[in-house]
């Protein structure tokens, strides 16, 4: 038997010593991962394989990613990052009515909706202060505008989720500005009348859409840090209105290089962990590469941007998942066009780049603004492509850090009686909104009628007659504070069935550390827009030495048409035409942002008054011309969602794949498909014997065209635009939908039908 070991001392005590290192260690892991667990990027899943199904199961289901809520620390749990501001983000399906119902903003009554191109999102940005003491909420919808009776069902439905969290002063809800988004989501009858009314379902898709991503931005709260950076997009727009420019003071013109604004300012939110987050990005760029003779549903050029920033961010998910979120927001682009080829005759040719953006044949209705593609599709892409490359740019050189301190101020204001200081010993007044002539020109974006043109500052005595009998006589005072303009529709006169405009109005502004957002309810030009940042800036920051970078965020909470400088107005285009409240406007709103501005200085927001409230007019008042959706029929010997026009068997790289389905009006889906697909393109994969989706009907590369054959009949016609990317192997397409079965009661019933499979090949 060997002597048994012995230690001395030493070896003891070092013994003891490692033991209790390795103790120690061990605590100090399992500590750390503990805090880790807590506190990672709770929001953010690892991205998941696309969706799959069973060959034997023809449903292709698609389930989204989780989004857990980050709680606050407990006052028992250590926060590792108390000093960071607390970001949320969020992004919903927004997506109105696909048939019947016109698009809004170009008010042409036969742009009906007629499918889809691409889906409608509500993006949502929360930002608090570390102490959580003060929070904002900014929403950029793809919509044509903000309506106020949006914003009051938003903040009605905040309120009851909430309580006081999110407010008025609190809360801004911002449009991209799309002309190719469902309309019927107003109050006012000047609205109502080009929207068929107000239509309860597409009110519910945008409502609905905004309050579910604040609620996920709500619920994916945690600390991050915030960024600012600034550049100049090039070749993406040109001044449509570049005559009424050049009404603005030469010295004044002369400060600048460019009769657009062609910065862009972003703002990237990243995690504590340099996850990346989401981007708010500002450039003035009018939403209409989409023109108005396209009828499918499209965010257009800004939201093709959100598109490929997001398909970027989110590798291996479909469109509209994902845990990175990216707005892209209009600013001042009250006379900002994207189509830079400029203004032609579509009829002879010729060059229509005058005062009046008429041609000789056709007048304004033939006066169209081109490019800078070959067709609508092409224009949305390269302007978005534009966009996109210069805001990835900005985001990943974002070195500028924010402050962490956040403020707000609101305002209620009537609009049609602000009393405005010119100078020390003049002042003017705003006015009832109105209507000019111009108006009905339209632009060289969306031509209006025949009988019209820009820039007329005198009436006529046909027309004003069939207004005085229709619509009755403006009074003189209304038509003295409205000069130069002639009135064609007296709306701030008019009260039936509603009133035509809004005059209560949203004035409202954000901080972020030097950051200040003004949230503008309607269309200001380049110069106003300048004039009014550069009022605010100067309220900011007197000694010019902070750095303060001012944005606006155009088409927020309220529309109310245009903003043109004074100078401009006397040109009475069609923006100034268009600027409903008078000569004034502009300088109405440079006093009241001058005030808010001042109040979050001076730190007296409280003492601001909050102003008479918008109406909120029963339901019951409002009216609508759409007529419910007749019973649906599928033609002899056919049920919905049998194929009447089959795919080849066999397509190459960057051919058009089309098959085209019995269908039902797609009215009767819009809430059964809220953030899900009308159509799936999916790949057959051979060793699973499953079928996975790999493009939704929000993809880029999709259309569906809605065909309305009879009252009662209907198909529609889905393509896949093959992509360079697509793999070779077997397809299919397949489509949902709903029908309506009976009217008594209301019955509605889902379909499905699938295309023959098809094979790609490599070109």
């Amino acid at each position: 038997m060997g002597k048994k070991k012995t230690f001395s001392s030493l070896e003891v005590t070092l013994i003891v010593l490692f033991v209790l290192s390795v103790c120690v260690s061990a605590g100090l892991i399992a500590a750390l991962f503990i805090l880790q667990r807590d506190y990672n990027d709770q929001s953010t899943t690892t991205p998941r394989p696309l969706t799959t199904q069973s060959t034997a199961k023809p449903t292709t289901t698609t389930t989204k990613p989780s989004l857990t809520t980050t709680t606050k620390p407990s006052p028992s749990t250590s926060d590792p990052f108390p000093d960071a501001s607390l970001i949320g983000v969020g992004r919903a399906d927004c997506t109105g009515l696909l048939a019947d119902v016109p698009l809004m903003g170009y008010a042409s009554s036969d742009q009906l909706a007629g499918g889809i191109h691409t889906r409608q999102y509500s993006r949502a940005f929360i930002i608090a202060e570390p102490d959580n003491s003060k929070r904002l909420v900014y929403v950029s919808a793809d919509i044509g505008m903000v309506s106020q009776r949006v914003r009051l069902e938003v903040m009605e439905k905040l309120k009851a989720k909430y309580g006081n969290l999110y407010r008025q002063e609190n809360v801004i809800l911002s449009g991209t500005h799309t002309h190719s988004g469902p309309a019927g989501y107003f109050q006012y009858t000047t609205f109502m009348l080009t929207g068929k009314g107000f239509i309860r379902p597409a009110t519910d898709a945008i409502v609905n859409g905004i309050v579910k991503s604040i609620d996920q931005a709500h619920q994916n709260m945690k600390r991050g840090r915030i960024f600012l950076n600034k550049g100049t997009v090039e070749n993406s727009q040109l001044n449509r209105s570049p005559s009424s420019y050049l009404q603005n003071p030469e010295s004044e013109r002369l400060r600048y290089p460019s009769n657009t604004d062609k910065d862009m300012v972003v703002l990237k939110m990243v995690d504590m962990h340099n996850q990346d987050m989401g981007i708010i990005s500002w450039f003035a760029v009018h939403a209409v590469s989409m023109p108005n003779i396209n009828h499918l549903i499209s965010s257009d050029n800004l939201g093709y941007a959100s598109y490929l920033f997001e398909q970027e961010k989110n590798s291996g998910y479909l469109p509209g998942e994902g845990p990175f979120v990216a707005a892209f927001t209009t600013s001042n682009h009250g006379d900002v066009s994207p189509n830079t080829k400029g203004p032609w005759c579509v009829n002879t040719g010729d060059s229509c780049d005058n005062p009046g953006s008429s041609c000789p044949i056709g007048g304004v209705s033939t006066c169209v603004a081109l490019g800078p593609g070959n067709d609508m599709f092409e224009n949305t892409k390269i302007i978005g492509e534009h966009i996109f490359q210069k805001a990835k740019e900005l985001f990943s050189n974002s070195s500028r850090e924010l402050e962490k301190k956040v403020d707000f101020a609101h305002q209620w204001v009537d609009m049609s009686n602000v009393t405005v200081q010119l100078n020390g010993t003049h002042s003017a007044t705003t006015c009832k909104p109105a209507l000019g002539y111009s108006f009905a020109a339209g632009t060289i974006d969306g031509p209006g009628l025949i009988n019209f043109t820009q820039g007329a500052v005198e009436g006529d005595p046909f027309w004003d007659g069939i207004r005085d009998a229709i619509l009755g006589v403006p009074s003189n005072e209304t038509q003295e504070c409205h000069s130069p303009k002639p009135i064609l529709i007296n709306t701030g006169e008019m009260s039936q069935p509603l009133p035509w405009h809004p005059t209560i109005v949203d004035v409202q502004m954000f901080t972020i550390g030097s950051l200040a957002m003004l949230a503008v309810p309607g269309e200001f030009t380049t110069m106003s827009g300048r004039r009014l940042r550069e009022d605010v800036q100067k309220v900011l920051d007197p000694a010019g030495t902070q750095d303060v970078q001012v944005v606006l965020s155009g088409l927020c909470n309220v529309y109310t048409h245009y903003i043109t400088t004074f100078e401009e107005y006397q040109a009475q285009r069609y923006e100034a035409a268009s600027t409903i409240y008078g000569p004034h406007t502009l300088a109405a709103y440079q006093q009241l942002f001058r005030g808010l501005a001042r109040a979050i200085v001076e730190n007296k927001v409280a003492e601001l008054p909050k102003g008479p409230q918008p109406p909120f007019f029963n339901e019951s008042q409002l009216f609508s011309f759409l007529l419910p959706v007749p019973v649906d029929k599928a033609p002899g010997n056919t049920t919905f969602g049998d194929v009447l026009e089959e795919v080849k068997p066999q397509y190459t790289v960057g051919e058009v794949a089309s098959v085209t389905f019995v269908t039902g009006n797609p009215r009767s889906s819009v809430e059964h498909l809220a953030g899900k697909t009308y159509l799936a393109v999916e790949k057959y994969n051979k060793d699973t014997g499953e079928w996975h989706t790999v493009h939704n009907d929000a993809s880029w590369e999709t259309r569906y065209y809605w065909n309305k054959v009879s009252r009662d009949q209907s198909n529609g016609t889905m393509e896949w635009h093959i992509p360079p990317s697509a793999q070779p192997g077997i397809y299919r397409i397949h489509h949902f939908g709903h029908y309506k079965e009976r009217n008594l009661p209301v019955t509605i019933k889902p379909y499905e039908g699938i295309s023959s499979e098809f094979e790609v090949t490599a070109p």
